[in-house]
């Protein structure tokens, strides 16, 4: 029987069954049945071995799901499955995905705002244009994978959400100055809040503000405000450091000051203490010899005084003859140098 290839339906009958056999032979005449067999056998091993074996890189987490349903998750390495019934997801847990909100960055790396997600409404009333980046990673493969649905437009809906409410309830100058620290911190918080609410396996390792402007209209004047309230924070700094230096200085002085009158105070007592007791001790001298004790002190003080008195020694008796002179110009100084004159018998 004559089959056409081109046409196999082209006669009734048992023509095709004619074909098949004829195609049997043929491959049975190339390759005894003895051969064909074990690599039958061997081709279908490897298939089935093919479809058992998965490998999971270092850096993801396998989820092993039979039917739909998760059964069990494989860490990193070369792990097996049930064929056909069984099928792996690998998400990438150990990569820090990166999430644009507010802009996005074209292939050739320029930044474009977008208006919908970045303009908010600060707490006392005024826009702002808010471009943040998100950082996450994947905590739980299975509930990243199966408990929320569209997970990547979840997390992008509860960062914008977050920031909205942060940006809400922070002032102006807050925003675009000192409180941004704050803001990318609380931001993060309430972020990680929501998605555990969900159940959706992401842990928020950061979120960063990249740019935040108010509208075009009032750009120049916003900034004006930044740069005085800059300088108001440098002069702030300065004076600050400006006290730094003189109170510790002042201290320092005010501590020696008080220390010398302590040691002048000290010595001055000391002095006293000293005075007093020689006071005593001459005056327990003088008790037990009044005359001679006070003969020596009269001569010990004329011989203090005396050196620097002019002086003139008269007889007793010859001065009841002289008449009394007293020298007015050698007292003020205008006469000449003093001599001693000595009268008298000897």
């Amino acid at each position: 029987m004559v089959w056409d290839p081109k046409d196999p339906w082209s006669r009734t009958g048992d023509g095709l069954d004619d074909a098949l056999r004829d195609a049997r032979s043929r491959l049975q005449h190339m390759m005894p049945a003895s051969g064909l067999r074990p690599l039958l056998l061997t081709l279908a091993l490897l298939f089935l071995l093919w479809q058992s074996a998965f490998i999971v890189a270092p850096d993801e987490e396998g989820v092993v799901k039979r039917f739909g349903e998760v059964v069990r998750t494989a860490g990193p390495g070369p792990h097996l499955k049930i064929p056909v019934l069984e099928s792996v997801a690998k998400p990438k847990v150990e990569k820090l995905h990166r999430m644009e909100i507010g802009f996005r960055t074209d292939q050739q790396g320029r930044q474009h705002m977008l208006p919908k997600e970045a303009l908010m409404l600060t707490g006392d009333e005024n826009i702002v244009g808010v471009e943040f980046i998100i950082q996450y990673k994947i905590k739980s493969a299975k509930d990243y994978l199966f408990q929320v649905d569209e997970i990547e437009e979840t997390i992008q809906k509860a960062a914008e959400a977050s920031m909205r409410e942060v940006i809400g309830k922070s002032k102006i100058d807050e925003v675009l100055t000192t409180g941004k620290a704050q803001i990318q911190a609380d931001t993060q918080m309430l972020i990680q809040r929501i998605l555990d609410g969900y159940q959706a396996g992401i842990h928020v390792a950061a979120v960063q503000l990249q740019d935040v402007d108010p509208p075009e209209a009032v750009v120049a004047a916003f900034k004006d405000v930044a740069s005085a309230k800059e300088d108001r924070e440098k002069l702030i700094n300065q004076a600050q450091g400006y006290r730094n230096d003189i109170i510790p200085k002042a201290k320092g002085e005010a501590a020696q000051i008080v220390n010398q009158a302590k040691g002048y105070a000290q010595a001055r007592i000391t002095r006293s203490q000293g005075e007093s007791d020689r006071f005593v001790k001459m005056l327990k001298e003088y008790s037990q010899a009044k005359d001679v004790i006070g003969k020596r002190l009269y001569i010990e003080t004329m011989e203090e005084i005396l050196p620097g008195v002019e002086k003139i020694i008269i007889d007793g008796k010859a001065g009841d003859r002289l008449l009394p002179y007293l020298p007015l110009q050698r007292a003020a100084g205008s006469g000449p140098a003093s001599q001693t004159e000595e009268k008298g018998n000897r």
